[in-house]
């Protein structure tokens, strides 16, 4: 008799002890799908607000203009200071940059054959602007650097959490990317493409600086190589539909007489 009794209480206390078990994980998972529900809605936030600034000022004429672009700066760099992901997680670290210098070789290989062949079609020109060839370079470099960092590092960092797999992710950054360079024709089909290529180049190497290096050679490329007709100074948004060729060479003429002779001088908007 009393056996069974002990075997009856010892059986109770192992049942009570999967029970508090069994609620323990339930809490938890609670506690973690409470958790994931806030950060999806925290990214979602992020994402809105962030192409919603940069859409509001590739569409708005100046001085707007200027406010919401740095509003749209403060935004990027505070929401992504806020995750505290990690320079290597962002693609701003040393990681993948060795590996991945052969982007900027290619890139550099398929501009020389693009140039040659423009050279030989008589379609190669000067870049729009009076600012030096070289400043005007590394300006652009780094503005491509930018770019490349808000549609891997900030868009498709965020989608990745936001959708499931990888390629939906890809095509949703890719998108947007794409959306921001309308209606300029050549722009907005090339960022589709690169903006894909260089997505998938992210997640295998995870670095910034060789997609930007390699997006800033084929962009100044496309400047010299493609008729100012097609791409306006490579404009985007408001900017390519105001845009008219003798207001700019009247510009340029006010700052520089020379092209009032007949000297063109070309630059890059974008």
């Amino acid at each position: 008799m009393r056996a069974a009794i002990r075997v009856y209480l010892y059986r109770r206390e192992c049942s009570d002890g999967e029970d508090l078990s069994v609620n323990v994980e339930a809490l938890s998972a609670g506690h973690a799908s409470a958790n994931q529900t806030r950060s999806a809605r925290r990214d979602l936030l992020e994402l809105v607000v962030g192409y919603g600034l940069i859409l509001a000022t590739i569409w708005t004429a100046n001085p707007i203009q200027r406010v919401l672009y740095w509003l749209a700066f403060a935004w990027i760099v505070a929401t992504t200071w806020a995750r505290r992901e990690g320079w290597t997680a962002i693609g701003l670290g040393r990681k993948g940059l060795r590996e991945s210098l052969w982007i900027v070789g290619t890139a550099l290989l398929l501009s020389v054959g693009a140039i040659f062949i423009a050279w030989r079609t008589h379609t190669l020109h000067r870049l729009h602007g009076p600012t030096p060839i070289y400043l005007h370079g590394w300006g652009y470099i780094v503005w491509s650097i930018m770019q490349q960092f808000l549609l891997q590092s900030y868009f498709l960092l965020r989608l990745l959490r936001l959708l499931p797999g990888k390629a939906a992710p890809i095509l949703a950054a890719t998108g947007i990317f794409a959306l921001a360079h309308l209606p300029n024709p050549i722009l907005t089909p090339v960022t589709l493409v690169w903006g894909a290529i260089s997505c998938i180049l992210f997640l295998r190497y995870r670095n910034i600086y060789t997609l930007g290096l390699a997006h800033g050679i084929m962009g100044l490329c496309v400047a010299v190589t493609v008729p100012n007709s097609l791409h306006h100074h490579m404009r985007v948004g408001l900017g390519y539909l105001r845009y008219h060729p003798r207001l700019q060479n009247r510009r340029l003429a006010e700052h520089h007489p020379a092209t009032e002779s007949g000297a063109h001088s070309y630059g890059l908007i974008v």
